[in-house]
This record gives C-alpha cells, structure tokens and sequence, in this order.
C-alpha cells in the first residue's frame, strides 16, 4: 500500500475525535473525596473490596483502563469491589441457574457456549440493585434503541463505551458492571422491536457479526445469561467532553472518502483484538501521547505502521470497507 495513501487513511479521523486535556486528580484526591458511604453500600448489598496491589485488581484495572483508549490517562480508578456469589441463598441460586444455562447452551451449541465478559454501564442505584435483585425488563424498555429489547453489554475490550453509559453520583464517581455473558450463538440484530431470537438456533444479539460492538441478551434470559462480578467505581474528568465530542461529529455531515479508511477508535478496537496486549497498550500510549501533543500526527501513524505492521493495517482497512460496502 502507498504510505501516504496509508497515513491519510489512519490520520483522517484523529481529528474527529479531539478531547480536552484536564489535568488529572491523583488517586489519594479522589479518595478523600468521596464518603464512607459509597463503600457501606456496596458491602451492605454483598461486595467486597478487591485490594489494591493484588494480581486480582491489577489485572480487573488494566483491562478496564485498556478499553477506555483516549481517555484511560484521565481516569481514575476509585475502588474495586467484587461480588460475593455465597452472599444469601438467592445469590446461589443465581449462581446456580447461570451454571445450569452454561451447560445447556455449551451442548446446544456443540460445545462451547462463547462466555464473554462484557461490561455495563449506569447510575450507582442502577448498578445496586441489579446486584442485589437482578436487571429489570423496565430497564431494558428504557435503554431500547435500534438493536432490539433487552439489555445491552460491551464487549470487555470496549470499556469506554460502558463508561459513556454510566451516571456520575453525587461525589461524580462512576460505576460499571463487569459481567460474564452467555453469548451462545449470536445474530445480528437490525430491528428496534426485536425482542427475542429470530429463532431456537440463536441465543443472542449483536450489532456486528466480525466486530461486535454491542451484546444483546434478550428479556427471557437477562437474569439467567448474565452473571456480574465486579463493580469498578471510577472518575473520569475527560468522558463528558468526549461524549460532547462524539454527538457533535455525530451532527457534523460527512463527506464520504474516496479511499478506504477507517476511524482511529475502531482501529484500536480491532486492533486489541488481534495483536498482543503489549502491542496494543503501546498503540494506545502513542495516542495518547498524540492528544497530549507530545508527538505529531505524522509520528503518531508511522508508529502505529511499526507496532502494527502495513499489512495487518491494510487487511484490517480492507475487511471494514467491504463489510461497509455490503451493509
């Protein structure tokens, strides 16, 4: 592939989606911020803090800040607190059953039942209460957009976008579900109306077959196929700019190129998908390091071109312009 023909099509939408640079509280700030409240609640609905410095946290943070891609260096990580599945008999119960349909979807689909983790996104009364009762259809019927009834969960590599649909309490912490998933076999779902599967060979939706960007587990089986785990409370100064940021380019009419191309975030997703997680942590660093204007747009692709490679960047740009093409 041409390079600058490679340059233009990674470079064209940087622009798209800037993002202020507020400067970032430290963790010992937003701690003392925030009330013993927070943490009462959660224990009083059976969670308990995952410690700092554990393997546990560690690895729960970094996938939860890998996900968050341009704004993961303005996020702060408040507490980390996991559900604890022997909490009351009801909980075991859910437990149980999420086993029980495991098993069942696993020989129903010849084998594997695709559990995900994927992650969800709202308010901290929201998020307490599916802990402590379940989700609700209600919910559901609230959140409905054009891919169907039923509750919507991202993918574990797209954090950022169960971030942008989580509510700020009243200290403005965050809070997000980190769930296990029954996906089964997934479909794609095009209807607002949809509300369970087309029919007995699937077991769920999704927006995208190749590039999911969105779980949709239907009414019958929101309590069955989806277990939570954790609770990740978190700040992030940056994400109401950047939600301001994509409804504005949302708005913005856009010419169509001429060459094929794709949108940085999408790359990133994608990307994290098939490189290693070290490859993909330095790819996000160079994009940050980009918003943070400590490198040029010209630096920011050539290193994406050495981390990723040219062909793996041309396969990928080619494989989204076809799905484009036949959408």
């Amino acid at each position: 592939m041409d390079q600058n023909l490679m340059e233009d099509q990674i470079s064209m939408t940087v622009d798209d989606d800037e993002i202020l640079n507020y400067g970032s509280e430290t963790d010992e700030e937003v701690h003392s911020k925030i009330g013993s409240h927070l943490f009462e609640v959660f224990a009083q609905i059976g969670m308990v803090s995952v410690g700092e410095g554990s393997m546990e946290h560690e690895e729960t943070k970094r996938s939860f800040l890998l996900g968050m891609g341009l704004v993961s260096k303005d996020t702060n990580i408040v507490a980390i607190n996991k559900i604890k599945p022997n909490f009351s008999l009801t909980r075991q119960a859910k437990v149980k059953s999420f086993q029980i349909f495991s098993e069942a979807v696993t020989e129903k689909c010849g084998g594997d039942a695709n559990i995900k983790h994927a992650w969800y996104g709202g308010s901290r009364d929201e998020i307490c209460g599916i802990v402590s009762h379940g989700f609700s259809s209600c919910a559901t019927n609230a959140k409905q957009d054009f891919h169907g009834v039923g509750v919507q969960l991202f993918p574990v590599k797209l954090s950022i976008d169960g971030a942008l649909s989580s509510v700020a309490d009243e200290s403005g912490v965050r809070h997000i579900l980190l769930c296990r998933v029954i996906i089964g076999k997934p479909e794609v779902v095009k209807s607002s109306k949809q509300f369970h599967p087309s029919s007995n060979e699937f077991d769920s939706g999704v927006d995208n077959l190749l590039f999911p960007r969105k779980y949709i587990i239907w009414n019958a089986f929101i309590n069955s196929h989806i277990f939570p785990e954790y609770v990740i409370s978190f700040k992030s100064p940056c994400l109401k700019e950047f939600q301001r940021k994509q409804a504005g380019n949302a708005l913005k009419p856009l010419k169509p190129p001429k060459s094929p191309w794709i949108s940085f975030p999408t790359l990133i997703s994608i990307l994290s998908e098939i490189l290693p997680p070290k490859k993909s942590s330095e790819i996000v660093k160079c994009h940050n390091e980009f918003r943070a204007k400590k490198i040029r747009r010209m630096q920011l692709v050539q290193k994406v071109r050495t981390i990723a490679g040219d062909k793996l960047l041309d396969a990928v740009i080619k494989s989204i312009n076809n799905i484009r093409k036949k959408s």
